[in-house]
C-alpha cells in the first residue's frame, strides 16, 4: 500500500469513524432519554407536588435528548479545537518536557540524532521532541495534524531500557503514523472519544455532589447513576471505535519500520523487552487513555475487545516467525533489575555510502513517498555525520538557527549583492542576527550542495518558539534576500517555499495536509507551470525542455496539446503550488508520477532538480525521501561520503 492508497484508507476510516460516532451519539442520548424518565417516574411516585403538578414529560424527555446531544457535541468540538494547537500541545498535556536542540544530556543528545536523521531520509522537517520524564515503562508516540505539526515523545523508560538500534525502531515505527496521515485520524478520533466521555464525567460528579439527606436526594442519585452508566455505555463505544481504527494500523507501522531501518533487531528488541519488563508500556497518567491509539505499546491493560494493539508476542511473531516466548526470561530478569540501564554514549554511524545507479522510475518514486527505505536512512546517516561541526552546533542554537536558514539565502560571493542582504538582515532583525548569519555564511563556503535543504530542516524548529508577527516577517526577508541580485534560483525558491509551507502548517496545523477535492480536470494551467518550471531547470536548451515537458504532460493529458513555457515564472509556480495541494489522493499520484517523467527525461537528476521535485512535494503535502527511487542526484553526494 502507498502513500497515495494508504490516504485514501484515512479517509474511508474518517467516514467510518463518523458514522460509528453518531450511532454511538444516538444510543448514548436515548440510554440517557431512558434514564431521565425513570427519574422522573420515581420522583412522581415519593413527592406529591412533583406528581401533582402534571409535567409535560414528553416535552421535558425531547429536550433533554436534544440538551444531551448539544453537550456531546459541544464537548467534542472543544476538544478538537483544544486540539488544533498541533501535536506539542498533546504532550505537553501529558507531562511532555521539550528536548533542547543544544542539549547536552546523551540520551537526549541519541534520541534527538535518531529522530534527525529519519526526518531527513523522510524528506519532512525535524519535529518537535519531547521526553514524558515521569512514566518509567516503555512506551513513545507521535502527534499532530502533518509532518510539518508533528511532535514525537517517548517515555524516560524507553530512554534507559533501549539502546540505538532499539529506539530507532521505535521512532521509525512512529515516523509510519506521521507520514501515512494516521496522526490526523488520531486527533480528530481524540475529539470525538472525549464528547462519548462526558456524560459519563457528568454523571460521576452528579453522584458526587447529590445531598443524600434532602427529599429528592435519591431522585438526584439515580439520576446520576443513569448517567454513569449511559456514560459508561459511551465509553464502551468509543474504545470499540478506537480499537477497530487504531490496531490493524499497528502492523502496518511495524513493517514500514523495519523498510525504513533495513533490519528487524531494533524493533523487535524494542518490543521483546516491553514484554520481559514488568512495567511493560503501561503509562501511569490518567489522561493517557486519550492517546491509548497514538502510543507505541498498549499503554492500558483493556480486553481483547478494547486493547487499541495488537498482542505484544504477536508483534514479534510477525517480525520473527520463529520467536517462542520462552526465550524471554533471560531478558526479563536483567531488564527487571533496578540498576539495568543503556550505555550513555552515542555512537554515530560511519559506514560509506556509495551512489545507487540506474534509471529514474516513477513507479519506484511514488512508492518511496513517505515509504524511505534503507537507501534513504544510510544517506541520511552520512550527510548528518558529515555536516560541519560548527554548523551542526549552530543550528541546534536557538539563537543561531534563524542565522543558519538566512545564511542559506545569502550569496556566497563577497560584494554588493551580499552586503545589500545584509543590510537588509539588520533592518529586519537588528544587527546581532546579521552577524550570525555572516558568521554561518562564511562556515558554508564548503557546504555540499545535497546538506543544504537537511541542514534548513535541522534548523526550522527553532523557529517553532517566535511569534506570527516575526515569522511573518521572516517570510517576507527571505524573499527579499532571494531577490537581492535581481534574479532567483531554484534553490532560492525551494527554500523560500519550504519555509513558507512550514510557517504556514504551524500556523494553522488543522490545515495542514488536509487535501481538497480537486481533480486534474480544471488544474491544467497550475500543472503546465510546474511541469515546465520543472523542465527548464534541468533543460537548458528550449528544444530539450519542451520535449521534457512533453513527457510529463502527456502522462496526464494525452489528448490535450499543451505548449511548454519558456521561462519559469517564480510567482505563478507559487500559485500553482497552492492550488495543487487542494488535490484528490489519486490526482497526487498521478502529478508525482508526471513530476518525475519531466525530470527523468535526459536521463539524469542534478541536485537543483531534485531540490524543485521535493519542494513541489512537500508543497503537495508528499514526502519525498532523498533518494530517488533508489536514484542519488548527480552531485548529490558529498565526496566524504562515496564508497
Amino acid at each position: 500500500m502507498n502513500f497515495f492508497e494508504h490516504q485514501a484508507r484515512a479517509r474511508a476510516q474518517s467516514r467510518w469513524m463518523m458514522i460509528a460516532f453518531i450511532l454511538s451519539v444516538l444510543m448514548v442520548v436515548a440510554l440517557v432519554v431512558a434514564v431521565l424518565a425513570v427519574s422522573i417516574a420515581v420522583g412522581a411516585s415519593q413527592d406529591v407536588a412533583l406528581r401533582d403538578a402534571r409535567l409535560p414529560r414528553a416535552e421535558i424527555l425531547a429536550m433533554a435528548g436534544f440538551g444531551v446531544l448539544a453537550v456531546i457535541t459541544l464537548a467534542s468540538l472543544v476538544k478538537i479545537s483544544e486540539l488544533k494547537a498541533g501535536g506539542g500541545m498533546v504532550a505537553r498535556s501529558l507531562g511532555g518536557t521539550p528536548v533542547e536542540s543544544a542539549t547536552r544530556d546523551p540520551r537526549l543528545r541519541r534520541l534527538r540524532n535518531v529522530v534527525e536523521e529519519i526526518a531527513i531520509a523522510s524528506g519532512v522537517p525535524v519535529p518537535e521532541i519531547y521526553v514524558l520524564e515521569t512514566e518509567p515503562g516503555i512506551n513513545a508516540f507521535a502527534a499532530g495534524y502533518a509532518p510539518s505539526d508533528a511532535a514525537v515523545a517517548v517515555t524516560r523508560g524507553a530512554l534507559e531500557k533501549l539502546d540505538r538500534d532499539e529506539l530507532q525502531g521505535v521512532i521509525a515505527h512512529e515516523f509510519s503514523h506521521i507520514l501515512n496521515g494516521d496522526m490526523r485520524l488520531n486527533i480528530r478520533l481524540m475529539g470525538l472519544v472525549f464528547g462519548l466521555l462526558v456524560i459519563h464525567i457528568i454523571g460521576r460528579e452528579l453522584l458526587r455532589h447529590t445531598p443524600r439527606r434532602e427529599k429528592r436526594g435519591p431522585t438526584l442519585a439515580l439520576l446520576g447513576v443513569g448517567l454513569l452508566v449511559a456514560g459508561s455505555a459511551g465509553m464502551f463505544f468509543g474504545r470499540l471505535i478506537k480499537a477497530r481504527i487504531s490496531r490493524q494500523r499497528e502492523y502496518l507501522a511495524d513493517a514500514s519500520a523495519v523498510q525504513f531501518t533495513r533490519q528487524t533487531r531494533g524493533l523487535a528488541g524494542a518490543l521483546k523487552k516491553i514484554a520481559g519488563f514488568d512495567l511493560g508500556s503501561g503509562l501511569s497518567n490518567g489522561r493517557g487513555e486519550e492517546v491509548s491509539h497514538m502510543l507505541f505499546g498498549d499503554g492500558f491493560s483493556l480486553s481483547f475487545w478494547f486493547a487499541t494493539h495488537p498482542p505484544v508476542i504477536e508483534r514479534i511473531r510477525r517480525l520473527e516467525p520463529g520467536f517462542s516466548p520462552r526465550s524471554l526470561a533471560a531478558l526479563a530478569a536483567q531488564i527487571n533489575d533496578p540498576g539495568y540501564y543503556v550505555p550513555d554514549s552515542e555512537e554515530l554511524p560511519v559506514s560509506s555510502l556509495s551512489t545507487p545507479s540506474g534509471s529514474l522510475d516513477a513507479g519506484r518514486v511514488v512508492s518511496q513517498v513517505a515509504h524511505p527505505g534503507a537507501d534513504d536512512y544510510r544517506y541520511a546517516e552520512q550527510l548528518h555525520a558529515t555536516l560541519p561541526a560548527e554548523l551542526d552546533r549552530a543550528c541546534h542554537d536557538p539563537r543561531m538557527a534563524p542565522a543558519v536558514l538566512l545564511a542559506l539565502l545569502c550569496d556566497r560571493e563577497e560584494g554588493a549583492v551580499l552586503e545589500r542582504q545584509l543590510a537588509l538582515l539588520r533592518e529586519a532583525f537588528g544587527a546581532p542576527l546579521a552577524n550570525a548569519a555572516r558568521h554561518c555564511r562564511q562556515a558554508m563556503v564548503n557546504l555540499h550542495p545535497a546538506q543544504r535543504l537537511p541542514l534548513a530542516s535541522m534548523a526550522f524548529p527553532a523557529l517553532r518558539a517566535w511569534p506570527p508577527q516575526d515569522l511573518e516577517r521572516l517570510i517576507s526577508l527571505s524573499s527579499e534576500l532571494s531577490h537581492a541580485d535581481g534574479r532567483v534560483c531554484p534553490f532560492e525558491f525551494a527554500l523560500g517555499r519550504l519555509l513558507r509551507v512550514q510557517i504556514a502548517d504551524w500556523l494553522a496545523p488543522a490545515e495542514a495536509g488536509a487535501g481538497g477535492r480537486r481533480r486534474l480536470a480544471g488544474s491544467e494551467d497550475a500543472i503546465a507551470a510546474l511541469l515546465s518550471a520543472l523542465a527548464s531547470a534541468g533543460n537548458p536548451e528550449p528544444e530539450a525542455a519542451r520535449r521534457a515537458f512533453a513527457s510529463g504532460w502527456n502522462h496526464l493529458y494525452p489528448r490535450l496539446p499543451r505548449r511548454h513555457q519558456a521561462a519559469p515564472d517564480w510567482g505563478s509556480l507559487e500559485a500553482a503550488l497552492n492550488a495543487l495541494d487542494e488535490l484528490l489522493a489519486p490526482a497526487k499520484q498521478l502529478l508525482v508520477e508526471a513530476l518525475v517523467q519531466t525530470l527523468g527525461y535526459n536521463g539524469r537528476v542534478t541536485v537543483g532538480e531534485a531540490e524543485l521535485l521535493r519542494v513541489a512535494c512537500a508543497s503537495l503535502h508528499c514526502p519525498l525521501p532523498p533518494a530517488l527511487g533508489g536514484i542519488l542526484p548527480v552531485g548529490g553526494v558529498p565526496p566524504a561520503l562515496r564508497g
